[in-house]
Formats: C-alpha cells, sequence, structure tokens
C-alpha cells in the first residue's frame, strides 16, 4: 500500500483536473448553472462548526463524574498501597508486587484502548460505556472477597484496569467534539474530575478502612461507582458522525511524523513520573514520621490540587496557547520536585508540596486530547489517542515499581526517597523538552500556512511545497491547515537552525 500511495495521489490530481474541465465545459453550456466552490474534497470534514456549548456542557458534566469514579477511584490506591504495606494484608507478598498491581491498573487501561475503539466503530459510544460500568464495578466487588495476593492481582489490577479503559475511552473524545473557542477549558473540566474523585476517594478509603473494614470499603466503592457510571454513560452524545473522525485503532502513518513522535515522548516521560510521584506521595509521608492517616491526607491534597488547577490550566491553554501551557507547566512541575520535595520533612511542607505539585501534575490529562488535536487535527485524533494510550502502557506498568526499587535505606533507619525525587523531578523536565520541539514545529506550520494564506497557494502532498493558486485566498482550510497524514517529513521545518528560533519565538500555540 505505501508504495502505490504516490501513484494514487497523481492520479487523484488528474481526476481532479478532469473534474474541472467537466465543470467549465457544464457551466459554458448551461449559463445558469451556479459554479461549484473550490474546496479540496478531503476538506469535506473541516466545515462541521463545534457549537461551542448546548449540549456539550451536559457531556462535560457527565465526563467529569466518570473521571472522578474512574481515574479518581484509582488514585485512592496510593492508600491502599500504603494500608497493604503497614498491615501485611497478603502474606509473603512484596512491595514490589504491590507496586505493580497499582501500574498494571493504568497500563491495562491504556492497553485496551485499540479495543475499545473498534468497539465504538462498529457499536457505538454507549455499548463501550457501559462495558466499562461492568468491569469496574465486577472488580471492586470482586476485590472485597480477594483472600490471596493473585486475586488483588486480576480484581484490583487487571479487571479494573478493564473498566476504567473503556469508560475513558469511550468519553474522552467527546467533550472535544463540542467545542471550539473554548476546548481546552471544557477538557480540563472534564479532566478535574479525577482530582476531585481522587480527593472525595482518598479520604474515604482512609477513613472507611478503620471502621468497616478492607472489604467494605471495596463493596462501597463498587456501589456508587456504578449508580454513577451507568447514569452519566448513557446521558452521554458523540459527534462522530459530523466530525469524520476516523475510528481506526491504529492509523500507522502517523507514526512517521516526527511531532507525533515527540507528543508520544512527552506522555511517556510525563507517565514516569505521574504515576511515581501519585502512588509514592503517601508512603512518602510514613517515611519522615507522619502517620498512615496523615499520609492519606497528603495523597488527598495531591488530588484537591489536581481537581483545582485543571480548569485554570484549560482556561490559560486556550488563551496563551494549548502548547505552550502544557509545556510550561510540565516543566514546572519537575522543578517543584527538585526542588521542594526534596527538603519536605514536617507536615506542613508536605501538605505544601502536595497541594502545589497537584495543580500541575496532571496537566498531561487536562492538555492530552487538545494538544493531540492541535497537531493531527480532529479527524485523526481517535486514532492519534489509541496510538498514545498503547504507548503509555510501560511507563505506567513500570513507572511505581522503579520508584520502590529506588528507594534506600537512611543510616539512622527509615526509608530514603531522595533517588525517587530526583528521577520524578527530571523525567518531568524530559517530557517538557520533548513537547517544546513540538512547539517549534508548529510555530512553522502556522507561518507556512499564513504563507499560503497570503499567496493563495496550496500544498502538493508529494513534495511538501506550495503550489500557486491552488486554493481560493479565503479558504478557511488554508489557514487551519496541519501537516498531512501521510507520513511524509518537511525537511527544511526541523532543520535544527530553522527550528531553535521558532521554539523561542514569542507565539500563541
Amino acid at each position: 500500500m505505501a508504495d502505490n500511495a504516490p501513484v494514487d495521489v497523481i492520479r487523484s490530481h488528474q481526476d481532479d483536473d478532469r473534474d474541472s474541465v467537466t465543470r467549465s465545459k457544464s457551466k459554458h453550456q448551461n449559463p445558469q448553472l451556479q459554479p461549484e466552490p473550490d474546496i479540496d474534497p478531503g476538506d469535506k470534514y473541516k466545515h462541521d462548526v463545534p457549537p461551542d456549548g448546548g449540549y456539550g456542557w451536559v457531556c462535560v458534566a457527565c465526563v467529569f463524574w466518570i473521571n472522578a469514579h474512574t481515574w479518581g477511584i484509582n488514585s485512592s490506591y496510593g492508600v491502599f498501597l500504603s494500608y497493604y504495606l503497614s498491615h501485611d494484608v497478603f502474606p509473603n507478598t512484596s512491595a514490589l508486587f504491590y507496586a505493580f498491581t497499582g501500574g498494571l491498573s493504568i497500563s491495562c487501561a491504556l492497553l485496551v484502548a485499540p479495543l475499545a475503539t473498534y468497539f465504538i466503530q462498529a457499536f457505538g459510544t454507549r455499548l463501550v460505556v457501559n462495558l466499562g460500568v461492568f468491569f469496574e464495578t465486577l472488580s471492586l466487588i470482586g476485590s472485597s472477597f480477594a483472600t490471596q495476593k493473585w486475586h488483588i492481582f486480576l480484581s484490583q489490577g487487571v479487571c479494573f484496569g478493564w473498566g476504567m479503559g473503556f469508560l475513558f475511552v469511550g468519553s474522552v473524545g467527546i467533550a472535544p467534539q463540542w467545542f471550539l473557542k473554548r476546548r481546552s477549558f471544557a477538557m480540563s473540566i472534564t479532566a478535574a474530575g479525577s482530582g476531585l474523585g481522587g480527593l472525595i476517594y482518598s479520604l474515604a478509603v482512609g477513613a472507611i478502612i478503620p471502621r468497616f473494614g478492607l472489604g467494605w470499603a471495596f463493596r462501597i466503592l463498587g456501589i456508587i461507582s456504578c449508580v454513577v457510571n451507568l447514569v452519566c454513560g448513557n446521558l452521554l452524545r458523540d459527534r462522530n458522525k459530523l466530525v469524520g473522525s476516523r475510528l481506526t485503532a491504529f492509523h500507522f502513518p502517523l507514526l512517521r511524523r516526527p511531532e507525533f513522535l515527540l507528543f508520544l515522548g512527552w506522555g511517556i516521560f510525563s507517565m514516569l513520573g505521574y504515576v511515581a510521584l501519585l502512588f509514592s506521595v503517601a508512603n512518602f509521608a510514613l517515611s519522615v514520621g507522619l502517620t498512615s492517616h496523615q499520609g492519606s491526607i497528603v495523597s488527598a491534597l495531591l488530588n484537591l490540587g489536581q481537581g483545582l488547577g485543571r480548569p485554570f490550566v484549560g482556561m490559560f491553554s486556550d488563551r496563551l496557547g494549548r502548547i505552550n501551557i502544557a509545556t510550561f507547566l510540565t516543566f514546572m512541575c519537575g522543578l517543584f520536585c527538585l526542588l521542594i520535595w526534596i527538603f519536605a520533612d514536617s507536615m506542613g511542607v508536605v501538605c505544601f508540596f502536595a497541594v502545589l505539585v497537584g495543580t500541575v501534575a496532571g496537566t498531561y490529562w487536562a492538555t492530552v486530547s487538545p494538544v493531540l488535536a492541535e497537531i493531527i487535527g480532529l479527524r485523526d485524533l481517535p486514532s492519534g489517542l489509541s496510538i498514545t494510550w498503547l504507548a503509555l502502557v510501560p511507563p505506567c506498568t513500570v513507572s511505581e515499581a522503579i520508584a520502590l526499587q529506588l528507594r534506600t535505606n537512611k543510616l539512622g533507619g527509615g526509608v530514603s526517597y531522595l533517588n525517587v525525587q530526583l528521577f520524578t523531578g527530571f523525567v518531568y523536565i524530559g517530557a517538557s523538552l520533548c513537547l517544546w520541539l513540538v512547539r517549534g514545529w508548529k510555530v512553522g506550520e502556522l507561518e507556512r500556512a499564513q504563507h499560503r494564506h497570503e499567496s493563495g497557494a496550496r500544498e502538493d502532498p508529494l513534495t511538501n511545497k506550495d503550489i500557486p493558486g491552488g486554493v481560493r485566498k479565503d479558504h478557511p482550510a488554508t489557514v487551519s491547515s496541519t501537516a498531512p497524514s501521510d507520513g511524509t517529513v518537511d525537511a527544511q521545518i526541523w532543520a535544527p537552525f530553522s527550528l531553535m528560533p521558532r521554539m523561542i519565538a514569542i507565539k500563541r500555540v
């Protein structure tokens, strides 16, 4: 297929020329025939204008509560982990096993993404969401009856991950379809749900386990999440047909685009830091002399920071540029880990760090869809997200295990988290560098699109160069065009001496 692609493009251009000649002849033969607008056939889906509100706000509220009862409940695993490690719930179980269980829930959620994308195409969004409700409820109720470590591995790890994955993939792409100017703000509100859910359920689990026991903590979570997710999931409405989404699990030409590979690098490094930070902070509190209850409070405060910070992340993203804000806040998260977390040695400082870092730690989840839409467009967004979730499986699986292995014993007794803090800070900074390079590419794309708009030219998909007079100057697609999805790479736009000035250019991207 790849070898025949250039021939198909040439043939399509020849067909377009014949069609234009036919239209010209028809116009002379019938003067009353109105000329057709000069619009590329491939741009027919670009004229759908999202309502920027309306029922979209209902969808935003539904996705908010779905995230609260999926990722929010998963965020409370740090409290479960602290309880497992301090009470020896399952004898002869290592800390590494518990770490893999927590990471497995996230990696399974991402691993099931291609299957969920296929099911959306074949059966619709509603079926996928309801499958997620079934698996998540089954996992939480099943966990309440676990008596051996492999029970918890399959229920709280694998099965919960499947439920969270179906719910997440079924809902994450809906809000961007309803918004244009306020897309990042809407997405940040939905992402804030995981922060609020993490806050609620970290405190709830910390209070329920001592009073009612581990089993009833799982049962209560299972019943509440089932009711909320079932109602919200069935109120969702997608706009896949209006947008013309390509609901393919893998659109492989995306993997030949450097900007998309760097976007994946941003996600991989971000997840290495995010999972390690999210699941380690409660147990870190114990290492500085705090109690298990205080550890659950610290974990809840981190999630409070996520809930409070993400709407502001989205608001500033819409105003100052989605790639700009995502790059800057990812870097700031790494800086906070290096400058504050390392020196946190009391309840006050640890709580301050948890709230502060929480506002920026989940920047990836608040901006992933809007940033990817800026890079590849709305039509390829489902496929791009599907590839993204699959790429995040390895880092989400091993991140907390790496964090536990990086812990060292102090000379006077206790555990030191210095290596974990350094690891988390530097991977976040590495993630920001990946997206900074994408910013340089995007600035170049906008400059080239503006040039085409002013000159009335269009881009040749074979050479990636401009063809004069290809598209009308007032054609809206010339301004909002993105790089071709056929895998071609513009070497000039990625040249270091032209890329670096654009990386530091003051632009809203």
